[in-house]
C-alpha cells in the first residue's frame, strides 16, 4: 500500500506490541524515508477500527493526488497565484479555502505534512469537490517552500494581526505571489513572517478580532482577483 503511492497517505497508525515483526519495521522504514507521519497507539484505542481487517496497521489516505512542488513551478503560465496554509487545523477551513481558491482561479494550495488538516473526506466534502480543480502539494518544511518559491520569482505575502499593510493597500497585479494564511489558534508562524516581503492585515473594528480563517482567506483572494482584472 505505502509503495503504491506514499505521497497519498496522511497518517499511519501502528498498534503498540511487544514484538515488532519484519512487516512492522518494514514499514516504519518506508514511512521515515517518505517522511510520512506514523504512531502508535494502544491495543484498546485500536478497538476502533475492529471492523476492518488491518492487522495492527491503519494508514489514512487522501482522497486525492498531491502534486509536487517542483512539477507546480515547472507548469507554464505568466503569474502564478498560491495559497500556503500554516497550521490550519480544521477540515472544514481547509475545505472551504480549497473552494474559494478554485473559484477565484488560483493556481494551487501549499499544505505542510505536519500540524495541519490534510486532505481527508471532510476537506473534500467542504470544499464541494473542489479538491479535484487545483493543484494540492504537501510538503514537509515551508521555510523550505517560502525559499524555493522565492527562487522561482514568487513575492510571499504573510497575513498578520498588526503592524501591517491593509491587505488592499499591497499590488497584487504582474507578480506570481504566495498568500500565507495562519493556524485558527496561533496564526503565522515567526518564522514564515520574517521570511515575507510583504505582511498585510485585514482591519477590525470595536476592537473584535475573530474573524474565522477561511472568510479572512476569501477576503484577501478576492481582493487580488480584483486587483488582477482591473488592471487587463
Amino acid at each position: 500500500m505505502i509503495n503504491a503511492n506514499p505521497q497519498r497517505i496522511n497518517r499511519i497508525l501502528i498498534q503498540k506490541t511487544n514484538h515488532r515483526d519484519k512487516k512492522i519495521e518494514n514499514i516504519i522504514d518506508i514511512a521515515k524515508k517518505n517522511s510520512l507521519p506514523f504512531s502508535f497507539l494502544p491495543k484498546e484505542k485500536f478497538k476502533k477500527f475492529e471492523d476492518y481487517s488491518h492487522q495492527g496497521i491503519v494508514a489514512y489516505v487522501s482522497p486525492v493526488e498531491y502534486t509536487e512542488l517542483e512539477d507546480f513551478l515547472a507548469k507554464e503560465k505568466q503569474y502564478k497565484k498560491v495559497v500556503i496554509l500554516d497550521g490550519v487545523e480544521d477540515p472544514h477551513n481547509v475545505g472551504a479555502i480549497i473552494r474559494t481558491c478554485v473559484c477565484a482561479g488560483f493556481d494551487a494550495i501549499i499544505l505542510p505534512k505536519h500540524r495541519a488538516s490534510l486532505i481527508n473526506a471532510t476537506v473534500e466534502k467542504s470544499s464541494a469537490g473542489a479538491v479535484n480543480h487545483i493543484d494540492i502539494i504537501c510538503v514537509n518544511s515551508l521555510q523550505n517552500v517560502i525559499t524555493t518559491l522565492k527562487n522561482n520569482d514568487f513575492w510571499i505575502i504573510a497575513t498578520v494581526m498588526s503592524e501591517a499593510d491593509n491587505y488592499y493597500d499591497i499590488d497584487y497585479t504582474g507578480m506570481n505571489f504566495a498568500i500565507i494564511m495562519g493556524g485558527e489558534n496561533s496564526g503565522v508562524s515567526s518564522t514564515c513572517v520574517k521570511n515575507s516581503d510583504f505582511r498585510v492585515r485585514i482591519p477590525m473594528y470595536n476592537d473584535f478580532n475573530s474573524l474565522n480563517v477561511s472568510n479572512a482567506a476569501a477576503v484577501i483572494i478576492y481582493e487580488s482577483v480584483r486587483q488582477i482584472q482591473k488592471k487587463k
